[in-house]
């Protein structure tokens, strides 16, 4: 079963990235200053916000707004939406801490994901796609090959060395990570995490590890975390994981095993649930992982599904 993407979160279908422009100084100017563009505020990995009908909503300001953050904070170019161009500029090492107040005594910087839900998945995929940005660049001021300043290029998808004995250009990197729903007939393998709030229970995740395929990492965390064995492993999406820098592969894995041994740390518990279980999971003083995840989406699509093959 293939999980479609417009119901994931922090997705974009409608913004262009329009990458080609970033490469030309002059249109970038230009945009920069246009009455339609827009940018996004990021400030230690948080977005700007403002509470209307007790409901929190991003915050998007016009060039007038920004025009003093620019020569002095690390800005980049994220696409147009709808022919609107989007900027992000991040103000982490802006002194001020109540900088937000320079606009609206009604505006706070709130991570994404604590914000609460976002009426518009797009908005929600822009902020992400900001957020991940930034926090590459706050990351890789110094170049990995010989130490030296990295400065911005490309209008931020670049950075390259200042060394001119080395030049390398540096270009924002994902993580690759898998996330898997186990399942063995009737059951699937859910597990409570320490980093999870507690009674929510989520599917397994790990990163992939180099020289190794997505169905192996799929195998292998299974079997690292829960000492389950996985056959059959079958994609079903993606999803953009910013929190910081992962991008995650959504698979359905067919465990040939049903005995459960935690030998990994971060996992406190561990167990097979049926259908019934999570749907009274309320009852039992559980929960499962938040809707903006494609864990979510794993479990929803299994449990709405009782006679789809996976």
């Amino acid at each position: 079963m293939i999980i479609s993407s417009k119901g994931l979160s922090y997705t974009t279908s409608e913004t262009d990235r329009l990458s080609i422009n970033r490469k030309n100084p002059d249109w970038i100017k230009a945009e920069i200053r246009m009455e339609s563009t827009r940018f996004i505020l990021s400030r230690h990995a948080q977005n700007l916000f403002e509470t209307i009908n007790d409901q929190s909503h991003p915050v998007l300001l016009n060039y007038n707004a920004v025009s003093d953050f620019l020569p002095d904070h690390p800005w980049a170019f994220l696409g147009q939406h709808n022919d609107q161009s989007i900027f992000v500029i991040d103000l982490s090492t802006h002194k001020n801490e109540t900088i937000e107040h320079q606009f609206s005594s009604d505006y706070f910087f709130e991570d994404l994901r604590k914000a609460g839900p976002l009426s518009h998945q797009e908005t929600a995929a822009l902020l992400a796609y900001g957020r991940g940005l930034m926090f590459w660049h706050a990351r890789h001021q110094f170049c990995g090959l010989c130490g030296s300043t990295t400065e911005i290029r490309e209008a931020g998808h670049v950075r390259k060395c200042l060394n001119p004995d080395c030049a390398i250009e540096h270009f924002p990197r994902t993580d690759p990570a898998v996330i898997m729903l186990v399942h063995n007939d009737d059951k699937c393998l859910l597990a409570h995490n320490s980093r999870l709030k507690t009674g929510t229970y989520s599917t397994l995740a790990g990163f992939v590890e180099p020289g190794e395929t997505l169905e192996h990492a799929v195998r292998r965390e299974v079997l690292e975390e829960a000492g389950i064995k996985v056959g059959r492993v079958s994609y079903a999406g993606s999803q953009p994981w910013p929190f910081p820098t992962a991008l995650m592969m959504g698979f359905y894995a067919k465990a040939e095993s049903i005995d459960i041994s935690l030998d990994d740390d971060e996992l406190l518990d561990a167990q097979w649930f049926s259908r019934e279980d999570l749907k009274d999971f309320p009852n039992q003083g559980r929960n499962l992982s938040n809707k903006d995840s494609i864990a979510r989406s794993l479990i929803d699509g299994w449990i709405n599904n009782p006679d789809l093959i996976l």
